[in-house]
């Protein structure tokens, strides 16, 4: 391919997203950063990439992020043993110390450098930031029995006025999952639930999770064979999703579980897609196809 035919190829790869910079501009999009996509520095620059890149084609990204694989690791260094209930993480006094540390003093400090490299945009945050979420405590029951769950914690309020003051200034919030209580005390909040509470409140016109999956598996295969790309649902109505819940992976659950009360909440569309991929989140945003899974009204 000679240099102008190279050169008109990537003209009209421009003109392909003109639709959805019409359609995104000026619109708040809120990405939940997570899974494998934050241990692998290619991905992490990627997304980086594909976060300012938004911003500068006049969209509004705002980050959430989790962090567990960071935050067992540092638990492990400490001889600080892991214990999970249906997919949570039991977090104790001590443990919460762990979780706010890595959360807020390591890994948002890594992305907010990411992003940095490319222009004055982000500012790390914590939901403990100017009340940003409030948190109760999060009722865990197997089998009919509750199971205490320690510091985990549900967002029931979300103050998202310093979120729109930086957006209004053309910053890129990068949020870490921690919330406070109504008595002072800090919660370890899931990241996917986090991202989807703050969607609704700012009123955001996406939600996209990031995770290790292509997205939403019709059926996982019981021969203990890899499931096809062929089989991941690209799109699902919320009622039919509400319905599906129960029969999903204790993985699963919580990013599906977000997408639902997003759109529920009045976002207009939630996304779940596969943080491996380089650029998934443009692919996402600016073309047909898509990636991953989509819920909607």
């Amino acid at each position: 391919m000679n240099r102008h035919a190279k050169a008109l190829e990537k003209a009209n790869v421009l003109v392909d997203a003109l639709p959805w910079l019409e359609r995104f501009h000026g619109r708040t999009i809120v990405v939940k950063f997570g899974g494998n996509a934050m241990t692998d520095q290619a991905l992490q620059e990627a997304f980086a990439e594909d976060v300012v890149f938004l911003r500068y084609v006049g969209m509004r990204p705002v980050v959430v992020h989790g962090g567990g694989p960071q935050i067992t690791r540092q638990l492990e260094r400490l001889g600080i043993a892991s214990v999970f209930e249906s997919g949570h993480r039991v977090t104790t006094p001590e443990a919460m110390d762990v979780v706010r540390m890595v959360l807020v003093g390591q890994v948002q400090r890594e992305i907010v450098g990411l992003v940095n490299a490319h222009g004055p945009f982000a500012v790390g945050l914590s939901g403990e930031d100017a009340n940003l979420f409030t948190a109760e405590p999060h009722h865990l029951e197997v089998d009919g029995e509750r199971v205490d769950l320690g510091l985990v914690g549900n967002v029931v309020k979300v103050e998202p006025g310093v979120v729109q003051g930086l957006v209004a200034d053309g910053r890129i919030p990068i949020v870490s999952s921690v919330a406070r209580g109504t008595a002072g005390e800090i919660y370890n909040v899931n990241a996917d639930t986090a991202a989807a509470a703050l969607a609704v409140a700012l009123g955001a016109e996406k939600l996209v999770v990031l995770t290790d999956v292509e997205g939403l598996y019709g059926a996982w295969p019981t021969d203990g064979s890899e499931p096809s790309p062929d089989d991941v649902i690209s799109s699902i109505t919320a009622d039919d999703l509400e319905a599906m819940l129960p029969t999903l992976s204790t993985g699963m659950v919580p990013k599906m579980d977000a997408c639902l009360r997003a759109v529920r909440g009045g976002v207009p569309k939630a996304h779940v897609i596969d943080g491996r991929v380089p650029h998934a989140l443009l692919v996402e945003v600016f073309t047909d196809e898509g990636v991953g899974t989509e819920v909607h009204a």
